[in-house]
C-alpha cells in the first residue's frame, strides 16, 4: 500500500474514533445541528437538527433539554431507542414543536404505523421528564435480544415487544405530556407505571396495528388527564389499571377528553374506549365519545375500585349498532347525569367539521378536522366542575417550570366553541 493511501486510511480512523468519542460526552450546547449516539446531556439548542444514529442514553444524575424547534431526526437502519435514565425536557412551543421522526423518503402509506424507531424509555431513575408541544411519530420498533432496553431490563424486558413511543416507571417522579402529537405508531403510545401525571391538550391518531392504547396507565400513578383528542386507537382510549405492585394505588381522574371511533380495529373485550381493571380508581367526568366501541369498560372478574365516579360523559352513535352497544348493561358502565340516547343520531355533538358517517375502522386522520362544537351545541353545557383534580397546584420541575392541571370545563369534551 502507497504512503499515501496508508496517511489517508490513518485520518480517516482517527475521525472516526474522534467521533465516537465525542458522541460519549455532554452534548454540544452552541447552536447548530449534530449527531448523536451513546450518552448524551447538556442542551440540544433550538432549531436545530440532531441525527440519532444509534442508541443514546440520558445517564442517571443529568439531564437533556431540547429547545424549541429542534427535529430529532432517528436512523431508521439503527432503530434507534431513547434510554432516559436522569431527565428529559422535551421544550417546545406552539409556533415551533419539536419534532422525534424519520426522514420524509419513510412516510409512506405502507409505513403508516411507523415501527421505524424505538421510543423513549425512562428507567425508574428518571425523576423528571416533560414533552410540552412535541410530535412524536413513526417509532414503536419491536424488541431484539440486542435491543438495549432488553440488556437494561427496562419495559417488558424481553425480545419480541412492540415497544411505546414512552414507557415511565418511577413511582416518585414527575411526568408531563402537554400540546403534544402522538401518530404513526405500531401499538401503544404511552405505556405508564408510576409517577405524578398530567397528560393534557394532547392528540393521538393514526396508531396501533393489531394493539395498542393511546394512554395505558398501570399501578403507582397518580394521574389527571383532560383535553386530549384520541381518534381511532386499535383499542382503548385509556387503559386503566392498578395491575402491578407499586404504591400508591393507581387514581386517574379523567375529565374533558373527546374520543371518536376508539376502539373499532380491535374486537374483542378489552377493544373499546375506556377500559378498567385491577381495583383502579377512576373519576370520569364531562368526556366525550363519538362512535366509539363501548364506552367505559370493565372487567367483571378484576373491576375497579368502587369509589370510582362516573358522570357528565356524552355519548353519540351514527347507526343503531354502535349505539346498541354502549348502552349500560353488564360490564359496560353509564354513570350519574350521563347523556346517553337509545336511537341512532341521538346527541349529536354539532362538531365544527368532522363527518360524522366516518367509517370507524379507519385509521387515517385528515388535519383539516375540527372538533370544537358549533355555537348549537347540546354539549356545551352539560360538562360539571365540581370536582377536584390531583394537581390543581402544580407539579414543579427542577428547571423551575410549573404544570398545572388545567381547570375543568361546562362543556363536554376537549374542545368548546373555537374562539
Amino acid at each position: 500500500m502507497k504512503f499515501k493511501q496508508i496517511l489517508n486510511l490513518f485520518l480517516l480512523l482517527a475521525l472516526a474514533m474522534a467521533g465516537c468519542e465525542k458522541a460519549n460526552i455532554d452534548v454540544d450546547t452552541t447552536p447548530g445541528n449534530g449527531s448523536a449516539i451513546g450518552e448524551v446531556s447538556g442542551v440540544w439548542a433550538k432549531g436545530s437538527t440532531q441525527v440519532i444514529k444509534g442508541d443514546i442514553i440520558i445517564p442517571e444524575g443529568k439531564s437533556l433539554t431540547i429547545e424549541e424547534g429542534v427535529t430529532v431526526l432517528m436512523d431508521t437502519i439503527a432503530k434507534p431507542e431513547i434510554i432516559v435514565k436522569g431527565n428529559l425536557y422535551a421544550l417546545g412551543t406552539a409556533e415551533n414543536p419539536i419534532k422525534f421522526t424519520v426522514n420524509e423518503f419513510y412516510k409512506t402509506a405502507a409505513k403508516k404505523f411507523g415501527k421505524l424507531w424505538g421510543g423513549i424509555l425512562a428507567a425508574p431513575t428518571c425523576a423528571e421528564l416533560v414533552l410540552d408541544h412535541t410530535i412524536i411519530e413513526y417509532g414503536g420498533s419491536t424488541t431484539s435480544d440486542a435491543s438495549t432496553s432488553v440488556k437494561m431490563g427496562l419495559y417488558k424486558n424481553k425480545a419480541g415487544e412492540n415497544l411505546p413511543a414512552l414507557w415511565f416507571s418511577n413511582v416518585k417522579g414527575k411526568l408531563v405530556v402537554t400540546n403534544s402529537i402522538f401518530r404513526n405508531l405500531q401499538e401503544d403510545c404511552t405505556y405508564i407505571e408510576g409517577g405524578k401525571i398530567i397528560f393534557a391538550n394532547n392528540v393521538f391518531y393514526t396508531t396501533g396495528v393489531t394493539g395498542g392504547e393511546a394512554m395505558n396507565f398501570k399501578s403507582g400513578c397518580l394521574a389527571d388527564i383532560a383535553y386530549n383528542l384520541v381518534y381511532s386507537t386499535n383499542t382503548n382510549a385509556l387503559k386503566l389499571s392498578n395491575s402491578g405492585d407499586r404504591t400508591p394505588q393507581t387514581y386517574i381522574i379523567a375529565y374533558n377528553n373527546t374520543m371518536v371511533n376508539t376502539g373499532w380495529r380491535r374486537p374483542t373485550a378489552k377493544g373499546g374506549s375506556v377500559w378498567l381493571e385491577s381495583t383502579v380508581r377512576a373519576d370520569l367526568y364531562n368526556n366525550l365519545f363519538a362512535n366509539t366501541r363501548f364506552g367505559v369498560k370493565r372487567d367483571p372478574k378484576n373491576p375497579e375500585d368502587k369509589r370510582s365516579v362516573y358522570t357528565n360523559n356524552w355519548y353519540y352513535g351514527y347507526d343503531q349498532t354502535t349505539v346498541n352497544q354502549f348502552q349500560p348493561s353488564g360490564d359496560v358502565i353509564g354513570g350519574t347525569n350521563d347523556v346517553i340516547g337509545t336511537k341512532a343520531g341521538d346527541n349529536d355533538p354539532k362538531f365544527v367539521n368532522y363527518p360524522l358517517n366516518n367509517l370507524v375502522t379507519s385509521p387515517d386522520f385528515n388535519t383539516a378536522w375540527d372538533f370544537h362544537l358549533q355555537g348549537n351545541s347540546p354539549a356545551l353545557t352539560k360538562g360539571t366542575t365540581n370536582f377536584t383534580r390531583h394537581h390543581k397546584a402544580g407539579l414543579t420541575m427542577t428547571n423551575g417550570i410549573t404544570y398545572i392541571s388545567p381547570e375543568p370545563s361546562t362543556f363536554v369534551g376537549a374542545y368548546g366553541i373555537k374562539l
